[in-house]
């Protein structure tokens, strides 16, 4: 019982260093330009070197799980990431941010496809809940980022950003030697592959691209809401919403993690949840996009609710679907093309706004991204053995 607890306690540590000090940047965004003097096209590449990285940097990572295993790999992103945090502080240039920040983004993006195959080894019998577990602890750790880094966190630094980035990062470093300390000892043992080519995906395996359109729909819904939503109010006259919200969608998250603590055992190997999910996150967009008024903070909320319950059930997938070998592979899989079709959606998004001259319109290919939804489930085979197939 106690090897239990510990696992679950360290799940939620890592669900924690997934997202930590990404989100810490908003808060410090325009001490950012101010200070460095960045051009708007300059914020939105730093804005967009995460994602970037997690579309191209989690193939690596499941190369590395594949030679070095989950556990190793999972410490070395946490280091990683929280030392590049720290470092995109130094007091240079763009440039050094730039680079410092594709750096902690590649620590992060080698440390996801790493949890489902703990997932699978710490708590074989409870996937779906060990999944909300680092569900849970990454949503909490975008809320604790956001909310703590202005009142906390920066008058603790003399306001200064750069420290601010810094102290982000040490608790990715602790995570990393916690996790090392604490780690059941049946880790030692993955089970993974360690030479050949298991490491790279099958492509040609449908799985991957089911799995893979079914995660990129919950991604580039909730990204490109977060990145459209302040210019479709503003040009409706109503940017005093655009605070409330990018709350709500965001904050909105939490209920839904918590929740699925409960229940994620009873929706495991279930198409329903995700059709369902998927028909009201299509209504929630349409709504948002239909209004600027308070019911778009509404319809915001509950896009946010609606897109972590799909996450969390996304995110257990791999470890369900799969064999042991290949779960690291397949999230891997499921990671490059989700993220990746993020970015072609935020690119389709910026060009329907531009085309049209409204900013409303950039919410079409947002709701066209989310129609996967409401089919993929259907041809998933959810009740696949655990040990059948390979991807």
């Amino acid at each position: 019982m106690r090897e239990y607890w510990t696992a679950v306690g360290l799940l939620w540590l890592a669900g924690v260093g997934l997202r930590l000090t990404i989100l810490a940047v908003p808060p410090v965004i325009a001490l950012i330009q101010n200070d460095l003097q960045l051009s708007g096209t300059e914020i939105g590449v730093l804005s967009g070197l995460p994602v970037i990285l997690f579309a191209i940097a989690a193939l690596p990572g499941s190369l590395l799980i594949a030679r070095f295993g989950a556990l190793p790999t999972l410490v070395a992103g946490l280091m990683i990431a929280g030392i590049a945090s720290g470092l995109r502080g130094a007091k240079l240039d763009v440039y050094v941010l730039y680079a410092a920040t594709i750096v902690m983004s590649a620590g992060v993006a080698i440390m996801q496809p790493s949890l489902p195959p703990l997932v699978r080894q710490w708590l074989p019998q409870r996937v779906s809940f060990g999944t909300a577990v680092y569900s849970n602890g990454l949503l909490v750790s975008e809320t604790i980022a956001v909310m703590l880094t202005i009142p906390v966190v920066l008058p603790l630094v003399d306001g200064s950003w750069r420290w601010s980035l810094a102290v982000w990062g040490v608790p990715l470093v602790v995570i990393a030697m916690i996790t090392v300390v604490l780690a059941p000892p049946s880790v030692t043992a993955t089970g993974l592959p360690t030479k050949g080519p298991s490491w790279w995906p099958d492509w040609s395996n449908k799985l991957i691209w089911q799995i893979g359109f079914l995660f990129g729909s919950v991604n580039s819904v909730y990204f490109c809401s977060n990145a459209f939503l302040p210019g479709h109010l503003t040009a409706a006259g109503r940017p005093d919403l655009i605070g409330n919200a990018l709350t709500a969608l965001n904050f909105g998250q939490l209920p839904a993690s918590f929740v699925l603590l409960a229940v994620a055992g009873l929706l495991e190997r279930h198409a329903w949840p995700f059709m369902l999910c998927g028909a009201l996150m299509l209504l929630c967009v349409i709504g948002i996009a239909g209004t600027a008024s308070l019911w778009t903070v509404v319809f915001a909320g509950l896009l946010g609710f609606l897109g972590a319950f799909v996450m969390t059930l996304g995110f257990a997938l791999p470890a369900l679907l799969t064999a042991p070998p290949d779960v690291a592979r397949l999230s891997a899989a499921m990671f490059t093309i989700s993220y990746g079709e993020a970015l072609v959606v935020s690119v389709l998004s910026g060009a329907a706004w531009d085309l049209a001259g409204s900013p409303r319109f950039a919410f079409l290919p947002i709701a066209i991204s989310a129609l996967p939804l409401l089919f993929m489930p259907a041809v998933i085979r959810f009740h696949r053995p655990r040990d059948a197939g390979t991807v």
